[in-house]
């Protein structure tokens, strides 16, 4: 059995709110509980539904963005020009406010991050990566109409490959560059790259 099975086994869909899997996140986290008591401060759930064709994977929650408003990419500059790019492309409907009350839906797409918790200096470490894994498996093989993975930035792209299973070495980043891929269950995905 390979390692990316025993993870998905092992954890649940989404990680609890008060996670200890990184004790330096956790560490993290909890200090921004004392300083900023009325944001999120716990792991970052995915947005949108599961009956999706795309699925966008970021790098982390941003400390003002995702960790205080508990939707990806809401209340930080990158969120303002996600939504906007997806409302632009029949993504989305509603209107985006950056916080996570708004009535913003997503159409046939779903965004996530590799690493759940935000951490510091917005710079996870590989390990931390590696224990969210579990979460990006689940969140990937619970899609069963995905065709389409986005990944925003190098450490999304690596986290994707290696939730597939896949090496590294056999499909290097690249912004707007295109992977074909096949996963566990044989659907043909695209890996597509952006810069974050």
């Amino acid at each position: 059995v390979s390692i990316t099975n025993k993870l998905k086994n092992i954890y649940p869909k989404e990680p609890h709110p008060d996670c200890d899997l990184c004790p330096r996140l956790k560490e993290f986290r909890d200090n921004n509980r004392k300083v900023y008591p009325t944001w999120h401060n716990s792991p970052v759930i995915s947005f949108g539904g599961t009956k999706g064709e795309l699925l966008i994977v970021g790098l982390a929650p941003g400390l003002r963005g995702a960790n205080k408003t508990g939707r990806p990419f809401t209340g930080d500059h990158a969120g303002d020009f996600l939504y906007k790019q997806l409302g632009k492309f029949g993504f989305s409907k509603g209107k985006y406010k950056a916080k996570n009350n708004d009535d913003l839906l997503l159409i046939n797409c779903r965004i996530t991050n590799a690493v759940r918790c935000v951490p510091p200096q917005n710079k996870p470490l590989g390990g931390e990566v590696f224990s969210c894994r579990s979460f990006l498996i689940n969140e990937i093989e619970s899609l069963s109409h995905l065709r389409i993975i986005l990944a925003l930035g190098t450490l999304a792209h690596s986290a994707v490959l290696a939730a597939l299973g896949e090496k590294k070495s056999a499909y290097k980043f690249g912004h707007n560059k295109f992977h074909h891929i096949k996963d566990n269950k044989r659907r043909e995905l695209i890996i597509a790259n952006s810069y974050h």
